[in-house]
């Protein structure tokens, strides 16, 4: 039977319609809208880009942001979407900072900041005191026990005398150092000698 002509013009419209019209106004409308959200998100302030980094986790401890950590210490921001930010390593050689520093830089370039900058100072020294309070919660949440609030243990041999250290598992101060590092060399390996679980200390320093 032969095809109607009308029937084979609509048949031809909703062909073209649905295989090309509709994906390339998707398309347009999707780019105006990314064009729409890497502008509009480029001018935000100070304020609102240390807000933004607490999307940025620690890649060895990945419950914390780097703003829990401390690690942010400055944010600068200059014309033609350029922003500078600095870091501090928790010590010199941390392997985490490179990783950290693109995780940085993708996000930011996301937000459309096109000029990034992110810059790695060593003096001062990054201390334990720089951690949030909520930082130290999440530690220990987490199953690592938070750095004492204040060093108990001062003494510039490599293998001092032991830190009265919390379980984060079951609160006892009974426990005792197994290794002067543990999973990092930010921590050490404890055990508890009452519920016998093993844990990290993230160490006070």
């Amino acid at each position: 039977m032969a095809l109607d002509p009308c029937h084979f013009d609509s048949f031809f419209f909703c062909y073209l319609t649905f295989f090309f019209v509709i994906p390339t106004a998707g398309r347009n409308l999707l780019s105006e809208q990314t064009n729409f959200i890497l502008t509009a998100t480029s001018h935000i302030s100070t304020t609102e880009l240390w807000s933004l980094l607490e999307q940025v986790t620690d890649p060895e401890v990945p419950v914390l942001s780097i703003i829990d950590l401390g690690i942010v210490r400055d944010i600068q921001t200059g014309p033609d979407d350029a922003v500078e930010v600095t870091i501090t390593p928790t010590y010199s050689g941390c392997p985490a900072m490179d990783v950290i520093s693109i995780n940085i830089r993708l996000l930011l370039l996301e937000k459309g900041f096109k000029n990034v900058t992110i810059k790695q100072v060593l003096s001062p020294a990054w201390t334990t005191d720089w951690m949030s309070e909520a930082g130290k919660q999440k530690l220990a949440a987490y199953g690592i026990a938070p750095p004492n609030p204040v060093q108990q243990v001062c003494n510039v041999q490599l293998f001092a005398e032991e830190e009265a250290v919390a379980c984060p598992q079951c609160g006892s101060f009974h426990t005792r150092r197994i290794s002067e590092f543990g999973s990092t060399a930010c921590k050490a390996l404890y055990q508890c000698n009452d519920c016998q679980e093993p844990f990290d200390y993230f160490k006070c320093h």
